[in-house]
């Protein structure tokens, strides 16, 4: 009772925001020796304790591990990875959770009817969620209603929707909703219009963005049947399981992630709702696909071991005929288009060094219609075989030399072909002609 009536002098309450230096907490040490007056203990209540300074928690460590038999401290914080781990080892911790909106709808109406206030619902509803969790924020936003509408209604103590709506600068329901319809179907004129229309009608654009983020969490809860922890009013809930329906959780996923993005841009644009804007705009816009490239790779044929090095014969041997288009040029001329390709990716920066060596290691086998067949060590292939998008690259220069477009398929083989991967005319191509291999 003495606490609550405020004349429980044993009662301490230090804001650590304004009491930080090291002086504070001398003088807090110089007292804490004097026995309590009226109580059992001395409490000792620090507020935003992490807002101490290094100096004034070393202060207080020796009074926290030796302290008197009639002190309790306690030491509150919304920020408790600030505390220096020497100060949080001592202490017992006890975390307190957000409180349910239900629960703190049922607080506001308690008070409203205390006050003798009539209170819509929908308002108060409206409050908790906008408190996030804590109690005192909800009380401090009712109170600011009741302020409003007794000013707006000459005395008459009401809260309605429309004045939380206005006071809070929330975005109606029925606006969240019908943007999420708009981009379940890409309807870019009608979401920005959704948006313009809240925006001129007093909605926060950073308001509107939090509340399409937790409207779009909600619909994906529903979508991956977790809707027992959607809270919502039974028909609200009803729309939403409908709504549902016309959304995949990956296109989920991605509209969350743009919104959510939006939420922090709003913040320090110079036109809130354009981040806004350009979520609609980004979700309903189709990403460019890349030029579609297909890599097969021919099954390997097992054998009982690796083939045997072939030594330098005198004689060369006929070279194998390769599968090349009438017109096209010789194996000889693909096998420079094809190191010219890996030149100028590394030109451009599309490749690395290493990488344009691997390439020159590969030889072509032949061009038929659109294929290109290369052969390549199995390893090559594994690795290239989860990367479409290099390969997409690989077969876009070479198209580019070649003036047609080609698809690249991949072989797998022991080493490269006669004169393939050495330049024309050098001693590695007439090394391999006469049956050498490829090595390095």
């Amino acid at each position: 009772m003495a606490v609550n009536e405020g004349r429980f002098l044993d009662l301490i309450e230090i804001d650590g925001a304004s009491n930080n230096s090291v002086e504070n907490i001398r003088e807090l040490r110089d007292k804490i020796n004097f026995s309590p007056g009226q109580g059992r203990y001395k409490v000792y209540i620090i507020d935003e304790v992490h807002m101490l300074s290094l100096g004034a928690f070393n202060a207080l460590l020796k009074t926290l591990e030796e302290p008197p038999p009639h002190a309790i401290f306690i030491l509150a914080t919304t920020e408790s990875y600030k505390v220096p781990a020497t100060v949080g080892s001592r202490c017992q911790k006890f975390e307190f959770r957000r409180i349910p909106v239900a629960d703190i709808v049922a607080r506001l109406q308690g008070v409203c009817v205390h006050e003798g206030i009539t209170a819509e619902t929908a308002a108060l509803e409206l409050v908790a969620r906008q408190a996030t969790g804590a109690m005192r924020d909800a009380e401090s936003l009712l109170d600011q209603l009741i302020a409003a509408g007794s000013a707006a209604t000459g005395g008459q103590t009401a809260v309605t929707l429309a004045q939380a709506q206005a006071l809070l600068g929330a975005a109606l329901n029925q606006t969240v909703q019908g943007l999420t319809d708009a981009l379940a179907v890409s309807d870019s004129a009608q979401g920005l219009r959704l948006i313009q229309t809240a925006v001129d009608a007093g909605a926060d654009p950073r308001q509107l963005a939090r509340q399409v983020v937790d409207y779009l969490r909600q619909l994906l809860l529903i979508r991956l049947g977790n809707g027992a922890l959607v809270d919502a009013t039974s028909e609200v809930r009803a729309i939403m399981a409908q709504q549902a329906q016309g959304w995949a959780p990956p296109a989920l996923l991605r509209a969350i992630r743009l919104f959510n993005t939006a939420v922090g841009e709003t913040r320090t644009g110079w036109q809130p709702q354009l981040p806004l804007e350009l979520a609609v705009l980004e979700y309903v816009t189709p990403p460019v696909a890349e030029p579609a490239t297909v890599v097969q790779a021919a099954p390997q044929v097992a054998s009982s071991g690796a083939a045997p090095r072939r030594p330098l014969s005198p004689s060369p041997e006929p070279a194998a005929p390769a599968e090349v288009d009438a017109g096209r040029g010789s194996a000889q001329d693909l096998a420079l288009v094809w190191r010219r390709s890996a030149e100028l990716l590394l030109e451009r920066r599309k490749i690395t060094a290493l990488t344009k060596t691997d390439l020159e290691r590969c030889a072509v086998v032949g061009l038929h219609e659109d294929e290109l067949r290369v052969r390549a060590t199995k390893a090559f292939i594994d690795r290239v075989h989860n990367r479409p998008e290099f390969v997409g690259t690989l077969a876009q220069a070479v198209s580019e030399i070649l003036g047609r477009a080609v698809r690249i398929v991949f072989q797998p083989g022991d080493g490269p072909v006669r004169g393939g991967g050495a330049p024309p005319g050098s001693l590695a191509a007439a090394a391999i002609d006469l049956g050498g291999e490829l090595v390095e």
